[in-house]
């Protein structure tokens, strides 16, 4: 991968040059029927929209959801929001040495220190069915798939090994409950809490882009999860079917409400720990991603998020020199 800026660095008003990766691809016509592209670009730092108006509609299949492209543009705004307006742009070759995983996201954890630290807290189950049916279902290509997930397409821990990262804040603020309530069952908990998403792990997919999957947007992952909980308890002999159940239901209404996509609401102390473990993890996460990844150097302010349904305030910014400017006529 050549060097080269971060997008989320780029000025508004400044021209660049950078390969980045197609996540969405429309063509379109303006109102006077003249063909443009429609696309979101990023690199390991941000998404952008982009408009590529000098467009030639033959060329549509080089710049399809997926594709690697290095273009020229400029960085102007758009209805208070920055957009790309590109000026030249081509598909990438062999030659120019870049590969998909140079623009995803990745986790800025540790992901030997996060294997370890799943492996401890599997190990620290004590109920001999709960730690079965975990290992059963976390092998061979679940686990592989586990580990290098998103949590997320876009809203929250939406970096690769962001499912894994996401986990283990679940089962830490979980275990931390417990410390509080140890009349809560821990190993019920913990298991659910690392089998909560576990579903994600088909209903997304994350080798060129992140995006959903037919089997994703038809079931979602939470019956993807439930599903294979259900089949793996099944194959276990004399699994508890009250415990089974409780298990399910856990995963099942992790989300809070019925308006939130979960199939059930919690109906247990230990279920609705999870879903304010699980709520804390996500909106911390996807809040403090929001301020990170705020394109106006300018405003103490990020553009309003239709997920959080608010803009976000942004900590004082520091001028060149690393020192807080103590009043706005500081030179």
């Amino acid at each position: 991968m050549p060097d080269q800026r971060k997008l989320a660095d780029i000025n508004l008003g400044e021209k660049f040059e950078l390969f980045l990766v197609v996540t969405k691809s429309e063509s379109k016509l303006t109102k006077n029927n003249k063909p443009y592209l429609d696309l979101y670009l990023r690199d390991k730092s941000i998404e952008l929209p982009a408009k590529y108006w000098d467009f030639n509609p033959a060329e549509a299949d080089e710049f399809t959801e997926g594709k690697i492209v290095k273009l020229r543009g400029l960085l102007e705004e758009f209805s208070g929001k920055p957009q790309i307006k590109i000026e030249r742009m081509r598909p990438t070759t062999a030659e120019d040495s870049v590969l998909h995983e140079d623009f995803l996201p990745v986790s800025e954890r540790d992901l030997t220190k996060m294997k370890e630290e799943l492996k401890n807290h599997i190990d620290d189950i004590q109920n001999p069915f709960l730690k079965e049916l975990i290992n059963l279902i976390l092998s061979g290509s679940n686990y592989e798939k586990y580990i290098r997930v998103p949590a997320g397409k876009a809203w929250h821990h939406a970096y690769i090994h962001g499912l894994l990262e996401h986990t283990l804040e679940i089962v830490r603020i979980c275990k931390l409950v417990c410390e509080f309530h140890p009349e809560l069952d821990k190993d019920l908990m913990t298991t659910a809490a690392i089998l909560h998403d576990f579903g994600k792990v088909e209903e997304l997919t994350f080798e060129t882009n992140f995006n959903y999957t037919d089997k994703g947007k038809l079931v979602g992952h939470i019956v993807i999860a439930a599903i294979e909980i259900e089949k793996t308890a099944c194959s276990i002999d004399n699994f508890p079917t009250d415990l089974k159940n409780k298990l399910l239901h856990l995963v099942l209404s992790h989300q809070g409400k019925l308006e939130f996509a979960s199939p059930v609401e919690p109906k247990m102390p230990e279920a609705i720990a999870l879903y304010q473990a699980d709520e804390l993890s996500a909106k911390t996460n996807a809040y403090l991603m929001a301020t990170k990844h705020s394109t106006d150097k300018n405003s103490r302010w990020t553009n309003f998020i239709r997920l959080a349904n608010t803009d976000l305030y942004l900590s004082e910014k520091e001028d060149q020199t690393g020192n807080f400017k103590e009043s706005l006529f500081d030179n």
